[in-house]
């Protein structure tokens, strides 16, 4: 994504207040269930690191690194480091298919969140699992999500559209492509299959519009990180309230929860 009015309306809708806050607050929960104080985290497609910065906020004792191949989006990313004067975050620019720039089993967790379904096909998809499966040491994290693909052409344009009267035209546009872009879910399963020893894949109840991959938390209980997450959610206004709480609800059906979000 390269287009500057692209750009800016995605990090718009990504901010703690735009449309997107809920979704995530909802993945930064599960991604901080699956880092250890000291941990390298990669960040597979960073963008403009609305997630990158908020899960290293909350864990200034892990250092991450973000992967992004968009120069507009990583000029985002290092004004918004910047902003919050993290200095636990790196930058770099590079695909995520090809991981070479890391050693085999040199990444203690890796995370991506609602980017996968830009891969070109699922060969790509498929590479950039087993490239994981690489990198990541043998009782590594991992928590990798993005939308899948719904046969119904009707509930396409309903998610894409749901939220329309609060974001601007671009996101919604985006949005849409971004769900007709979207891997099916036997696809996702094959693809992912050299990571099934270290991680199970879930998907959002009666239909796969969020499929994700995770590890098994690799924190105990973390009273003070609960209480900053209920925190958070006290503060989101009551649309993104119950947002989050159909987004909890329908991951837990589908055999996902997070002890951080109660």
């Amino acid at each position: 994504m390269d287009d500057p009015q692209k750009v800016a309306a995605y990090v718009e809708a990504g901010r703690e207040n735009g449309v997107m806050a809920p979704v995530y607050m909802f993945h930064a929960a599960n991604i901080c269930e699956v880092i250890r104080a000291g941990d390298v985290v990669v960040d597979l497609a960073c963008g403009p690191a609305n997630q990158l910065v908020m899960v290293a906020r909350l864990n200034p004792d892990a250092h991450f690194i973000g992967v992004d191949m968009s120069s507009p989006m990583l000029e985002q990313a290092k004004e918004l480091i910047s902003r919050h004067g993290l200095n636990n975050v790196d930058l770099r620019h590079g695909d995520i298919t090809d991981l070479s720039v890391f050693a085999g089993n040199s990444v203690d967790v890796v995370v991506s969140t609602m980017a996968l379904h830009h891969l070109p096909n699922v060969v790509a998809l498929k590479r950039t699992y087993s490239e994981v499966a690489r990198v990541l040491k043998p009782e590594g994290g991992i928590y990798m999500v993005d939308f899948g693909h719904l046969k119904s052409g009707r509930s396409i344009d309903y998610f894409a559209h749901q939220y329309a009267d609060r974001q601007p035209e671009l996101f919604t546009l985006d949005y849409l492509n971004s769900l007709h872009a979207a891997f099916y879910l036997e696809d996702i399963r094959q693809a992912a299959h050299s990571l099934f020893k270290q991680a199970r894949l879930y998907s959002t109840f009666l239909m796969p519009f969020m499929v994700a991959l995770k590890s098994p938390a690799r924190r105990g209980p973390d009273m003070a990180l609960a209480i900053k997450f209920a925190a958070m959610k006290r503060s989101l206004p009551s649309w993104h309230q119950k947002d989050l709480a159909d987004l909890k609800t329908f991951f837990r059906m589908g055999g996902l929860s997070c002890a951080l979000l109660g």
